[in-house]
């Protein structure tokens, strides 16, 4: 989210969270002043959470604090010890998918890997792992398909068991995101310009249909 308007409608609209991007170098960073407005159209219930790219510990936790937040995302290098020095937050961990590489990508965060991943059992501070696209060094927002393909042969071998929650990004949109979601079954989904008319500008109406879209499997075996 770039705009405290956009925040409001994804939140009427039945979002479950937000998120807000602490990069320069991405075009959909924006300030601590504009999170601030931000926050404030978030709805009770909602959970904000603040993406980072190979931030030190100490800038993770003065912007979590300044805004409130008890959630972060990591879409950068960082290993189970950056994660684990982040306590008491908790943290989503992006992973890039690659053909072939999905295995060996997870591995560090099996069993507690130094972050405490427990696999999701409360045994740290690692929550989700996010699956996003490994064909571009871009965190998030760019709109490029991922390989499900990959994700769902891993899937099948087990190797996405003990380990955290898996949350599907990369590419999704109205059109395409109850495929995927009864695909792979994924804790969660994760969205950008798949719901934009415009760069860091939501669509209500793409934003209705993804969630009506990704609510319609909710109750399917």
């Amino acid at each position: 989210m770039m705009r405290p308007e956009d925040a409001a409608v994804a939140c009427a609209l039945g979002a479950d969270a937000i998120g807000m991007i602490f990069h320069p170098p991405s075009p959909r960073n924006i300030s601590i002043e504009r999170a601030m407005l931000i926050m404030e159209q978030v709805a009770p219930f909602v959970t904000p959470v603040g993406v980072f790219v190979d931030a030190s510990a100490s800038q993770i936790k003065e912007t979590a604090s300044a805004l409130g937040l008890r959630i972060v995302q990591l879409s950068g290098h960082e290993t189970p010890d950056d994660v684990a020095a982040l306590r008491p937050l908790r943290v989503i961990k992006a992973i890039r998918v690659v053909r072939g590489g999905l295995r060996e990508a997870l591995q560090p965060w099996r069993g507690d890997g130094g972050g405490g991943g427990g696999g999701g059992d409360g045994a740290g501070n690692l929550i989700g792992l996010l699956m996003e696209p490994g064909t571009t060094n871009a965190p998030g927002g760019t709109g490029v398909a991922n390989d499900w393909d990959e994700v769902i042969a891993t899937q099948q071998a087990g190797a996405l068991e003990n380990l955290p929650p898996l949350i599907a990004a990369g590419g999704l949109t109205p059109q395409n995101v109850a495929d995927v979601i009864r695909a792979i079954r994924p804790f969660a989904v994760d969205v950008s310009s798949g719901v934009e008319h415009e760069r860091g500008v939501k669509s209500a109406d793409k934003l209705e249909q993804f969630i009506r879209a990704a609510r319609s499997c909710d109750h399917e075996p």
